[in-house]
Order: structure tokens, then C-alpha cells, then sequence
């Protein structure tokens, strides 16, 4: 986490430098000679965030009181928490819930002047593939 910290430092001082350059770039140009404001703002936020990012890190890092297991040359790969969650594998609801919000959105992209009328026959599949996934273990074979 400590590399994952600096590098995200670096980042972000590299473009908040990279702005400055850029714009006085801009405006030295004969072509521009002005701020040309998308890219440096751009450039600002990207130093910004990889500074959130950063910081966020290093509070999270000192929260938990030493090196992770990742960070230690020595040790094992058991030592990290093996458990990251539960995942079905064998699951087809995410694929139907993919489906509907596509219907959704499709209909919400193509649709004129109100004229959305494809994205009111997505939205009961989105509900029912929601519904599904996350009572799917619930009942059937699976049911707890």
C-alpha cells in the first residue's frame, strides 16, 4: 500500500506540473495565445483526484496499524484474508438485469420528445431480474 501511496503522489504532482506547462504552452503558441481551458482543467482534476485518492490511502493505511500482508516481503500468501466475498458462479440473473437496463437506457438514447415509450418495457425486466438475483438464495435448490 505504501508504493500504491507514492505512486498516487507522484501522479498527482506530475500533472498538476504537467498543467502549468500545458498552459503556458497555450499561450505561448501563436496558434492559440490563449488558455485553452479543457485540458487544463482536465489535467487540474487528474492531479485532484489522484491526490483524493492518495490521501484516502494513506488514512486507511494508518487506520490499520502496519503493513499489509501484500507490502511484507516475507510473508506467505496465506496470510492475507482469504475470504473477498461470495460470488455465484453459477448465477444468470446479472445477464438478464443487463438486458433490461440496455432496453432502458436504449429507449431512453432513441426516444424523441418524449417519445421513450421502449424504456417502459425494460424497466419490469430490470425489477424482476433485481428481485431475482437477490432472492435467488432464497429458494430453489439453493434456498438456505
Amino acid at each position: 500500500m505504501k508504493s500504491n501511496i507514492s505512486i498516487l503522489w507522484i501522479l498527482a504532482v506530475f500533472c498538476l506540473v504537467l498543467s502549468g506547462v500545458y498552459t503556458f504552452w497555450n499561450i505561448v503558441d501563436e496558434a492559440h495565445g490563449r488558455v485553452e481551458w479543457v485540458g487544463t482543467v482536465a489535467l487540474v482534476l487528474s492531479a485532484i483526484l489522484s491526490g483524493f485518492i492518495a490521501f484516502y490511502l494513506r488514512l486507511v493505511y494508518r487506520k490499520q496499524g502496519g503493513e499489509l500482508p501484500e507490502d511484507n516481503v516475507a510473508a506467505n500468501i496465506d496470510d492475507a484474508d482469504p475470504e473477498l466475498g461470495h460470488f455465484s458462479p453459477w448465477s444468470w440473473w446479472p445477464f438478464a438485469l443487463v438486458g433490461g437496463a440496455s432496453v432502458v437506457i436504449i429507449g431512453l438514447a432513441v426516444g424523441q420528445e418524449g417519445n421513450f415509450w421502449l424504456s417502459w418495457f425494460g424497466v419490469p425486466l430490470v425489477v424482476v431480474s433485481l428481485v431475482g438475483w437477490v432472492y435467488e438464495y432464497y429458494r430453489g435448490r439453493f434456498a438456505h
